[in-house]
């Protein structure tokens, strides 16, 4: 991408309206288990083919080839930032999504709680995906029961299904750590350790509170102990909407991508739980707006679960919606994902990203389907993800020319 100095230079400050909808893990592979189908290609998606019909594709690629994204960097990129230089902590995005007041002095973790057996093997990285009360019910014991550690105080809250904020507020927290979770089912937690020597403190007291926790929880199921990672602190990063010279707003339900939003300087919108909520708070509440980044979750949540099925369903639902999104149409649609999460897998995964982009000046593909193999052919080609901002600003008539 150009520098942003010079993007700088040709940003217009008027133009079209963007719609930014993103089902989260989109991406997927064809493989002889899923009978060499992806879920999008077994999806029935009426409205997501309709609309291809007018659009330029292609497959973006969340951060470099072969390397497999975390929803952070993969968020970033979809803002136009640099994913590896502008790099924002799981930690810092959990806890702004739950809207946890934080200071210099705290240091984040994202939380989640887990099933070990009796040999303190993770058998299940997500408890079961327990009920959101459950998970509050076990949250307020854990702070009633660990308030602080040495001179760090740790204030929890509650997110969604299994997963919790911690944050550990005092002096001399170097947020440089790396996880307790594994990443996988099958191996014991790790421990967690400091990458320089300022950060002994902070990694001694975070392996303190997981023992602590993990004994409180020893006899609860399936939520038997926790696991922490992304230990972060706030970092600076100029805002959206400064950056690209547009009011900008997010609708989303999962805290993560409330928080990202919430740091980058977009208003964030309060919605219901669903992803119909989501398109109806769209057209009564963003009207304000000259880009709206719209998220869906179950999407990424059924691929990370291995469920072909559910995956397919989350489309659909998707797909469902979006005559309601068109009864306020914006200049510009771009439907993406912002990593691939095939059921094969079951994480995420660096296959790239199908996108299309609809707008009166796109230079139609005239696709028959919203599908990876379709994008394949597209006008976009296969791009970097950072790169898909320029393109919506253009569609959008937001950017100016370059050079006489």
């Amino acid at each position: 991408m150009i520098p942003e100095s010079l993007l700088d230079t040709l940003l217009l400050d008027e133009g079209g309206s963007i719609v930014l909808l993103i089902m989260d893990g989109l991406g997927d592979t064809a493989t002889a288990e899923t009978g060499w189908r992806t879920p999008l290609e077994a999806a029935a998606t009426p409205n997501l083919d309709e609309l291809v019909k007018e659009a330029a594709c292609g497959r973006a690629i969340p951060v470099s080839p072969g390397i497999t994204p975390g929803s952070g960097p993969g968020h970033l990129a979809l803002f136009g930032y640099d994913p590896i230089t502008s790099e924002i902590g799981r930690g810092v995005l959990e806890a702004a999504g739950v809207d946890m007041e934080i200071t210099p002095r705290d240091l984040c973790a994202r939380a989640n709680f887990a099933t070990y057996d009796k040999h303190g093997i993770i058998t299940d990285r997500r408890a079961g995906r327990i009920p959101t009360e459950k998970c509050r019910e076990l949250v307020a014991e854990l702070a009633r029961r660990i308030p602080n550690i040495e001179d760090v105080e740790f204030i929890l809250k509650a997110g969604m299904g299994h997963r919790f904020v911690a944050i550990m507020r005092g002096d001399g927290l170097d947020g440089d750590l790396t996880d307790a979770d594994p990443h996988h089912d099958g191996s014991p937690i790790l421990e967690v350790k400091a990458a320089r020597a300022e950060g002994h403190k902070a990694a001694r007291i975070a392996n303190e509170f997981i023992a602590r926790a993990n004994e409180l929880l020893q006899d609860e199921r399936p939520a038997n102990g926790i696991m922490m990672r992304g230990f972060s602190k706030t970092p600076a990063i100029r805002p959206f909407p400064e950056r690209w010279k547009i009011t900008s707003a997010s609708i989303a339900t999962y805290p993560m991508y409330r928080g990202i939003t919430k740091l980058l300087g977009l208003n964030v919108l309060a919605t219901g739980e669903t992803i119909a909520d989501e398109a109806n708070t769209y057209v009564n509440d963003a009207a304000n707006y000259d880009y709206v980044f719209l998220h869906v979750k179950p999407t990424d949540a059924a691929g990370e679960d291995g469920n072909f099925d559910a995956k397919v369903a989350a489309i659909e639902e998707t797909d469902a919606m979006i005559p309601t999104l068109l009864t306020r149409p914006p200049d510009v649609l771009c439907v993406t994902g912002d990593h691939s999460t095939p059921v094969t897998n079951k994480a995420h995964s660096w296959h790239p990203v199908p996108v299309m982009v609809r707008s009166r000046v796109c230079g139609a593909d005239r696709l028959e389907r919203f599908t990876e193999r379709h994008c394949n052919s597209g006008s976009l080609g296969i791009f970097p993800m950072m790169e898909l901002m320029p393109v919506l600003l253009a569609n959008a008539g937001r950017i100016d020319k370059f050079g006489a």
